[in-house]
């Protein structure tokens, strides 16, 4: 079951690789992966939730925004610190609510029908793409933005990537940007190892490539769930539609370097900070002939190449333990569910050339426009602007990223905040996707206030740090091109930190 032909292999890896046909991401390019989320199966759409407060001489306005999954509630659209805003700008906002499997679908007919919502809310929902086919549908905001969100001109002051992200090539703002807070200076998804079948077979945590490739190879080999059965662990699996930028070059191949961009393409830095077409480069090179020694080995899944994201999550989500040793991701939890038990992060790998590679996309990742675009049939865009023009506050966007305070967070009384573990037993990423926008939508927060909230130091997503502590050797935030806007910024901004390779000796 594990062997296929050289050849078969051979072709399948050099084709996608060096070609890019299975485009992956899993941020805010607007090509998004469901990765580590189970989408609903049915179109669904939610209105807001009635109160008993007689709010209908309020003007109502539409706002649609996508949900990754409908496991998720959205209570938290109709109270706290969202209703707080809404009241505070005498406003009623009627959600409606799409889920991300049927959004490509829903999405289409909403376009073609001309009948579209007064606003969208999250980078989820539109790409690109469809903003540039579709720019007679939505409103010029450029000069709206100079009369009525005083708060987000103050932000395009202090970051002026901010504002040169969310402005396009004519000079003009068709949508409002966001710039996530608290967030890591390793910036991507890492890896986690399967600790219980390292148990089971007396394995030491591997520091090296070397000994990675080691312990995936006994893991595919040697019964390391203990059920009897050799056969029927996976050391590495993926799923076609993430592709081989987020499945490869982002994740079991970071020991050789080869981060790219997340946008699409195989563009890259080197570790000179010159943009590189990786696929030319050496470490490229040899990464490939790694990967397709794994194969050979057994190691990686025999439908890598093949199955969706459902067949991958019921492999690593099976019931009585999950089927594979090394996953990746921003939490583990995300990707194995219940079995997250079994595994722990892995420390950046010493790579082929003894450095520790690891992703620092912070600005394609933390930086993005289209969290809110209004369509031309809005009767009052001033009103509608106001209301966003209150996201952008350091106490809204951290409630928008976490939840509430009084319920996700504590005030301390002292100008300090504590984001609370929850209680509920999840993960605190999965906590803050169940209780406020999180990703999505209008936000900012100033980096002198990050020093005023403290975040649960138990918790993996909060800065990514584990996986570095006990280092010693050099590690390299190898940083990724977002094609989009890395003409614009090295142009405008020669200092800009996407210009610059970073190395921090531990």
């Amino acid at each position: 079951m594990r062997k296929k032909t050289k050849m078969a292999w051979s072709v399948a890896l050099s084709a996608a690789m060096a070609a890019g046909l299975l485009a992956g991401c899993g941020s805010n390019g607007g090509t998004e992966s469901t990765s580590g989320s189970t989408a609903a199966s049915s179109a669904k759409t939610e209105s807001s939730a009635s109160d008993t407060t007689d709010t209908s001489d309020r003007p109502t306005y539409k706002i649609a925004t996508v949900r990754w999954t409908d496991t998720w509630p959205t209570d938290f659209l109709h109270e706290g610190v969202m209703k707080e805003i809404e009241d505070k700008m005498n406003i009623n906002i009627d959600w409606q609510v799409y889920y991300n499997s049927d959004w490509s679908e829903q999405k289409s007919l909403l376009l073609a029908s001309g009948d579209l919502p007064d606003a969208f809310l999250g980078s989820i929902c539109l790409t690109q793409a469809d903003m540039a086919q579709n720019k007679s549908a939505f409103l010029d905001l450029t000069d709206l933005i100079e009369k009525d969100m005083p708060n987000l001109k103050a932000a395009f002051e202090a970051d002026p990537e901010l504002k040169a992200v969310c402005t396009s090539r004519d000079g003009r703002i068709y949508s409002l940007p966001k710039k996530l807070p608290l967030r890591p200076k390793v910036c991507g998804d890492v890896m986690c190892i399967n600790q219980e079948w390292l148990d089971n077979l007396g394995l030491e945590t591997p520091k090296t490539y070397k000994e990675l490739e080691e312990v995936l190879v006994k893991f595919a080999t040697e019964d390391a769930d203990g059920d009897g059965d050799p056969t029927n662990e996976i050391g590495i699996t993926n799923a076609a539609s993430s592709g081989l930028l987020s499945g490869d070059l982002r994740h079991i191949l970071s020991p050789f370097g080869t981060m790219v961009s997340r946008d699409g393409n195989y563009m890259g830095l080197n570790g000179e900070g010159k943009p590189v077409f990786m696929p030319m480069e050496e470490n490229y090179k040899e990464a490939v002939k790694w990967m397709r020694q794994l194969w050979e080995e057994g190691v990686v899944d025999p439908e890598y190449f093949t199955q969706d994201g459902s067949m991958q999550t019921a492999k690593q989500q099976a019931d009585g333990g999950s089927q594979v040793g090394l996953i990746f991701g921003w939490t583990a939890d995300a990707q194995v569910g219940p079995n997250v038990d079994q595994f722990k992060t892995l420390e950046a790998v010493e790579g082929y050339d003894g450095n520790h590679y690891v992703e620092a996309a912070t600005n394609y990742l933390d930086i993005s426009d289209r969290e809110l675009m209004i369509s031309k049939d809005c009767k009052d865009p001033d009103t509608l602007l106001k209301w966003a023009d209150e996201f952008y506050t350091d106490l809204a966007s951290l409630q928008t990223f976490y939840g509430t305070i009084g319920s996700q967070i504590t005030d301390n009384g002292d100008g300090t905040y504590n984001v609370d573990v929850p209680s509920d037993g999840s993960s605190l990423d999965t906590s803050a996707w169940s209780n406020s926008l999180r990703d999505f939508g209008p936000k900012y927060m100033n980096e002198d206030f990050y020093d005023k909230v403290s975040l649960p130091e138990d918790q993996a997503m909060v800065s990514n740090w584990p996986m570095m502590q006990s280092m010693r050797n050099t590690l390299i935030l190898r940083k990724t091109v977002d094609s989009r806007w890395f003409s614009t910024l090295t142009k405008t901004f020669p200092e800009s930190r996407q210009s610059e390779p970073i190395s921090i000796n531990m």
